[in-house]
């Protein structure tokens, strides 16, 4: 499913669809050519916990 975003541009403000990889990633608008930062990062596997430090 695609992630629907607007350029962050004031100037631009254009919608635009990015894939769900492209989460925590670097997209440039294909209009102005704002280079900026998709939010969030990909969401982690159920079951899944991070290890703890230390042990």
């Amino acid at each position: 499913m695609a992630v629907t975003l607007i350029c962050p541009n004031l100037k631009c403000r254009t919608i635009l669809q990015v894939p769900d990889g492209a989460r925590g990633k670097r997209v440039r608008c294909a209009k102005c050519g704002k280079t900026f930062l998709v939010p969030g990062a990909a969401p982690a596997k159920k079951g899944t916990q991070p290890a703890e430090a230390g042990k």
